[in-house]
């Protein structure tokens, strides 16, 4: 473990212009560097160095980050990895600090997972080339399918063998322990006796984003024995299959190149495409899509592609995995192949340029595919055709980005025969009802807060966030900034840091912020303060939290930045915001706050609705009562301070 001491070294002493530009030539532009992006193909250049700041930022692609951030992203390391490449290049020694008894225990115990798993992998694979009964099954198995003695040996495919207890009792023989065999997954204990999990059966070992073996799946092949076809390995400490996207490992390089990730099924879809030359390939191995996955393959692209075989049942009950990807921001694709045929088959069966020009030719956009799919089976009953418009209305809305919505909803009001406008309509409202979290008739609001409601939150697409963002956007710039206040009764004129103004508002009245990483960042400064200490940029850009160092990275960035002659020029003086500071505080502090007051008239509105006794709906009416009066006190300040 890398000492604080080393690694605030190591922070301090990186120049963000040097380690970048080592994979990037930067120029200066005024008192920032530019250059192309390394993280996406882009012909004119939008991607930033400060090295004032010491980060970096792209605003093509939103890549950002300091020195370290930019060794993980560029090079794919570790956190402890990118440290460990920074000090070599600037000659820093590691410092490793010895671990606590727990945390050595935690390690070690993980670590003797992965052992586990690699010596499995290796048993496995030396059965299907070492034994009459791996060669005889698994090997020619694996050949049918066309698969090379490279595609076999990269993706490490092996063979369990037939008895219930051969691995089991060679892995303990070994030295291996019945316990971490367990823990690991790879043999159940039953009454006092243990048994190989996997045994008669193929094996796809399943490799974490480093390339350590952490799961296994395996495809039984023998037909008369009844259990199920696949099987996989369970939840463990290193395996958890939410998270994993089997492939990803062999793929993410290719899926980076392409800026494109091909997403299939199966073990085999992806080993076979591989093999063609398609190495931007990973599986959800048969599991329902989920989020965990999809933000996996936002990590390397934003754009997905999924392929589909011919089964019209398969691909309807998939479609909301799809509404998933789109609700995440990622760009959709879909190919559908033939009749009878999946991604494994016609990869074997097609050369490998067909393959390719295949895949780019049948590639449809997700809304467009949908509409086509299922508009067939509904356009001569009206009832169902109502009800497909609003399913794919409900796709459509999940997309965060509003043009590539409206490009969707023109090109479905052509396909579907129907008005445009009508689309929008209800998309508004689909968009607004997932937006509050509840149908819009649900929500009762007092007449007289209604304007202030639709003031305060037009069409917002989220809860809170803004109100929360500008809290943090004016902490992490201008923490230690004095704003000033006249004294009641007095001519004195008190000056108060921006940080001490902000934290004391709102610790004061127990306002909590509803994103979890807000409210980290807002804690680390009311932690600060209570130690007499404002955090500045530096200590959040550099902070060991990769989400915290990242998003403030993004918050502090600017892409627009004014000549140091353009007023000269113009005669036109453009007000900093430094010297609105005091009005841009207080309307943030209070529209936050009025925001939190206004939802909580809305669930208490919602209590109301509920079967309750008299006594508890007078309290809640007393509550409302209360709440309105705070509300039209807010309103009125954040009044005056707007005006000012």
């Amino acid at each position: 473990m890398i000492r604080k001491e080393t690694i605030d070294q190591i922070v301090e002493i990186s120049r963000i212009e040097d380690v970048v530009g080592d994979f990037v030539h930067l120029r200066k532009r005024g008192v920032n560097l530019l250059g192309l992006c390394p993280f996406h193909n882009e012909k004119s250049p939008s991607f930033t160095v400060s090295p004032a700041k010491g980060i970096y930022k792209c605003f093509g692609c939103g890549k950002a980050g300091n020195a370290v951030n930019f060794m993980m992203d560029h090079d794919h390391l570790s956190y402890p990895e990118a440290l460990r490449y920074l000090a070599k290049k600037y000659g820093i020694a590691i410092d490793e600090e010895p671990m606590n008894e727990e945390s050595i225990r935690e390690q070690n115990q993980r670590e003797s997972l992965f052992i586990a798993n690699a010596y499995a992998a290796k048993a496995f694979s030396e059965n299907l080339k070492s034994t009459t009964e791996g060669q005889t099954i698994g090997l020619s198995y694996f050949r049918e399918r066309g698969f090379t003695e490279e595609m076999i040996t990269r993706f490490e495919l092996g063979y369990s063998l037939e008895g219930r207890d051969h691995f089991s009792k060679m892995a303990i023989q070994n030295g291996y322990s019945a316990e971490v065999l367990e823990k690991a997954g790879l043999i159940v204990n039953r009454e006092g006796k243990t048994y190989d999990r996997f045994w008669g059966r193929v094996m796809f070992p399943i490799h974490n984003l480093s390339g350590k073996v952490h799961a296994f799946g395996g495809r039984i092949l023998k037909t008369e024995i009844k259990t199920a076809k696949y099987l996989n390995s369970p939840e463990t400490d290193i395996y958890h299959k939410s998270n994993t996207l089997y492939g990803m490992y062999f793929a993410k390089k290719s899926v980076i190149q392409n800026n494109n990730c091909y997403l299939v099924e199966g073990y085999t879809d992806v080993i076979s495409f591989h093999q063609a030359g398609i190495e931007n390939t990973v599986a959800s191995s048969g599991t329902s899509l989920t989020v965990e996955q999809i933000r996996l393959i936002a990590r390397y692209t934003k754009n997905v592609t999924v392929l589909y075989d011919g089964d019209y049942a398969g691909i309807k009950a998939s479609l909301r995995g799809i509404d998933l990807i789109l609700e995440e921001g990622l760009n959709v694709k879909v190919v559908l192949f033939p009749d009878g045929d999946d991604p494994d088959s016609f990869a074997r069966k097609t050369s490998n340029s067909a393959l390719l020009e295949f895949l780019k030719e049948q590639a449809k956009d997700f809304i467009v595919f949908k509409t086509s799919l299922l508009f067939d089976e509904v356009k001569n009953d009206p009832v169902k055709k109502a009800g497909l418009i609003r399913d794919i209305v409900e796709s459509i809305a999940k997309i965060p980005d509003s043009i590539l919505r409206a490009t969707y909803v023109k090109e479905c009001s052509h396909l579907m025969d129907m008005s445009e406008q009508i689309l929008l309509s209800e998309l508004n409202k689909t968009r607004n009802k997932n937006l509050k979290g509840k149908q819009e008739e649900s929500i009762s609001i007092p007449e007289e807060l209604e304007d202030l409601l639709e003031a305060e939150v037009p069409n917002s697409e989220d809860t809170h966030q803004t109100q929360e963002l500008e809290i943090i956007r004016l902490l992490l710039n201008y923490a230690s900034h004095e704003i000033h206040f006249s004294e009641p009764d007095s001519t004195e004129i008190l000056a108060y840091k921006i940080a001490n103004v902000i934290i004391q508002e709102i610790s004061a009245d127990g306002v909590a912020f509803e994103n979890e990483l807000f409210q980290k960042i807002f804690r680390e400064f009311e932690e600060g303060i209570k130690n007499n200490l404002i955090h500045e940029q530096n200590y959040f850009i550099n902070h060991p939290d990769e989400d915290i160092s990242r998003f403030v990275v993004d918050v502090i960035s600017s892409p627009y930045q004014l000549s140091e002659n353009w007023e000269k020029a113009h005669q036109i003086f453009v007000p900093l915001e430094e010297s609105l500071l005091k009005q841009s505080v207080l309307s943030a502090i209070y529209s936050l706050k009025l925001k939190k007051v206004m939802k909580m008239i809305v669930e208490t509105q919602e209590e109301m609705k509920k079967q309750i006794t008299e006594e508890e709906q007078i309290i809640l009416l007393e509550k409302n009562m209360r709440l309105m009066a705070v509300v039209k006190n807010l309103a009125k300040i954040k009044g005056i301070v707007i005006l000012k």
